[in-house]
């Protein structure tokens, strides 16, 4: 969540928590952990984050500010527009390995994946459970949040990618017509789905502190879940903890016609 500090929290609140950081979901776990920030805005960590939490003698406490999806995505000349939980997780075990197994054409899937402790990889990692993820290979583990999605729509030969990220990335800062986002079991990955907790992949996400946090960082998660603090997170572009009435800013159409 690299862009909610800039865009969510307002200028008089951020006199008070300079200086403001913004990093990948894994540095800013290292930051926290080091004692290099008192607060950050992240998913869930990832097992190696909470492993070295628990050896150092530390709890990560987590407050829900927001909704988010974790999404996949494929080339839009791919015909497939949904795929099942199982699926996903056939695709990313090796299980599956040519589209036309799963209603596309005959062609060798290219499955990307991202770097280990990044968000969407520690999200992934917890879709999969208990089944083996294959290892990608280097030139397909993008090292940008923007990056994955880059690849994957610049190869317009390689209509066989899938990818993954969260939507705000996805829609937010890719703004390219070469990629699609699958439907997951029928449904699609918009905000009213997120919100009703009907898109499998909704995800919370969260102003992270460790024990005892300072009063300034309680003070900023006081605002941040306030009803100020919520619209603010939805007109960003993420799905508040509660309702709150804005511009929505995707689709509204919630299952594959």
């Amino acid at each position: 969540m690299r862009h909610f500090m800039g865009r969510c929290i307002p200028q008089p609140l951020r006199t008070i928590i300079l200086p403001l950081n913004l990093s990948k979901t894994g540095e800013a776990y290292e930051r926290l952990l080091r004692g290099d920030v008192d607060i950050i805005f992240v998913p869930e960590p990832s097992k190696s984050h909470q492993d070295k939490a628990d050896k150092l003698g530390v709890a990560f406490e987590m407050t829900p500010i927001g909704k988010e999806a974790f999404v996949f995505f494929v080339n839009v000349k791919n015909p497939v527009d949904t795929l099942t939980v199982d699926e996903i997780r056939g695709i990313y075990s090796g299980q599956i390995t040519n589209w036309q197994q799963v209603g596309g054409k005959d062609e060798k899937i290219r499955p990307f994946q991202r770097p280990e402790n990044s968000g969407s990889q520690t999200a992934l990692q917890k879709i999969m459970g208990d089944t083996a993820l294959i290892e990608a290979p280097r030139e397909d583990v993008v090292q940008g949040m923007g990056g994955i999605i880059n690849q994957v729509a610049d190869y317009r030969n390689f209509d066989n990618a899938i990818g993954f990220s969260f939507l705000f990335y996805s829609t937010e800062l890719v703004k390219q017509n070469q990629i699609k986002h699958l439907a997951i079991n029928g449904i699609k990955p918009n905000h009213d789905n997120i919100r009703n907790d009907t898109y499998p992949f909704a995800k919370p996400f969260y102003a992270v502190t460790l024990s005892n946090p300072t009063k300034t960082s309680r003070d900023l998660i006081g605002w941040v879940i306030s009803p100020q603090g919520q619209e603010l997170v939805a007109k960003s572009g993420y799905v508040p903890i509660d309702d709150v009435v804005v511009s929505d800013v995707t689709p509204n159409d919630n299952k594959v016609k």
